[in-house]
């Protein structure tokens, strides 16, 4: 189940690679107005997130517990409510453009390059809502192939794309975005179509309905309240980073992009955990929900020190395939020797994450988001308050992962989170 949940998680950060990469080539500050913009939508679309992981949960249950109508009504819930999301963000994001980018950027130059790549980026938060909303539907009734198959197209399509629009056509930072969003409608037309089309074979309705929309964005909630709080340290890192200067914030662009792609990789044995979970959890069987956990977590800290040597034993060359910046490369080959280092734990981290979320146990979520941001802000604000620089603050991102594994692990010793039916 890993294996092509992996291929499809990694759909937006193969394209943030591949922006990153290719914009990174134009310059410094277009790279560093990537990192601005990216903070934004990545915060826009991460607090929608609930959208496959509460849909993965609910419809597993009911997958699990034999009712395949009920859990493709709720689906189609989910894809509406991600519709109406996508549009009413996209335009809010819009109008924001210019104060959402000029807070964060570290120079004017910098903000003109963010605000570009935001503006054009907008057109394609619906789809990537959409996309959300499908890939975790049909997670839950275990279809993993339809999801692979459209990530594999639009990260090949999205890298074409980009080298014919920013290169070919010379349109810069804003080539880099239209190739991105025009993946991501081809990928949600793609997902969309799936669950409706299971959708009429089970019996459940497709047409807009208030029941099932109002109850996956009641079962979201929480939800979005535990991603705010992981999307507040990420976008306190990047103002922090922002003032140390140009050369750090690109820098850190790039740490954040590879570990993003490490993140969604652990994230893989998250979303077996949350679909596993799920179906054990509705089908009334505790004790395999809890023989899998330990099961998932081996996985997770046994694929987190793989990924971590990697990631280590690679740090000296894989800048240079993102910047050929001296200073960019000097700061960052560090950040990067330390994200290597906490990539066992992180692995752990995910793994009892997609478990308590496929367990429904959001609000418990939702708490301990609130109490890792408060370990982890004093640390970050210290670190830029003192001009430690860029290595120590990712050093104070080991200290979030370790906040978040101490409440995770000591809910999952509780046992509080098996609750059957």
């Amino acid at each position: 189940m890993a294996i092509p949940a992996f291929a499809a998680l990694i759909a937006e950060p193969l394209m943030l690679l591949a922006d990153t990469a290719i914009i990174g080539h134009l310059g410094t500050a277009e790279l560093a107005g990537l990192a601005v913009a990216a903070v934004v939508l990545g915060t826009e679309v991460g607090l929608c997130i609930f959208l496959a992981y509460g849909t993965t949960s609910t419809v597993s249950r009911s997958h699990g517990a034999g009712r395949e109508d009920e859990a493709l009504s709720q689906a189609v819930g989910g894809l509406w409510l991600a519709l109406g999301l996508g549009v009413v963000l996209a335009a809010g994001t819009a109008l924001l453009a210019s104060p959402l980018t000029g807070s964060l950027a570290s120079s004017s130059d910098v903000a003109g390059h963010a605000r570009t790549y935001l503006l054009v980026s907008t057109l394609g938060l619906p789809a990537m809502l959409l996309v959300l909303a499908a890939t975790g539907a049909l997670r839950g009734i275990l279809d993993l192939r339809t999801p692979l198959y459209a990530t594999i197209s639009a990260c090949s399509a999205n890298v074409v794309l980009n080298l014919v629009l920013v290169y070919g056509v010379g349109m810069g930072v804003a080539g880099a975005a239209l190739g991105t969003v025009l993946a991501q409608w081809g990928a949600a037309v793609w997902l969309v179509g799936a669950v409706l089309r299971r959708a009429r074979a089970a019996g459940a309705a497709t047409s807009a309905r208030l029941d099932p929309v109002v109850e996956a964005a009641r079962t979201g909630v929480p939800l979005i309240v535990r991603t705010a709080t992981l999307r507040a340290s990420l976008v306190l890192a990047t103002a922090v980073a922002a003032d140390f200067g140009d050369a750090p914030l690109a820098a850190h662009q790039i740490a954040m992009t590879v570990v993003t792609f490490c993140a969604f990789a652990l994230d893989a044995l998250a979303i077996a955990g949350q679909t596993l979970t799920g179906r054990a959890l509705g089908s009334g069987d505790g004790d395999l929900a809890q023989e899998l956990t330990a099961q998932m977590l081996r996985w997770g800290w046994g694929v987190g020190a793989l990924l971590g040597l990697v990631l280590a034993a690679t740090s000296g060359v894989l800048p240079r395939a993102f910047t050929s910046d001296a200073a960019v490369i000097d700061v960052l080959i560090p950040a990067l020797l330390v994200a290597a280092a906490v990539q066992p734990l992180s692995g752990a981290v995910f793994v009892l994450d997609g478990v308590l979320i496929g367990a429904g146990d959001g609000a418990y979520l939702a708490w301990a988001g609130l109490a890792v941001l408060a370990a982890y802000a004093p640390v970050a604000l210290i670190v830029g308050s003192a001009g430690a620089g860029l290595t120590w603050l990712w050093v104070a991102y080991v200290v979030f992962i370790a906040a978040r594994w101490v409440t995770l692990e000591l809910r999952r010793r509780s046992g509080r989170w098996i609750v059957l039916g």
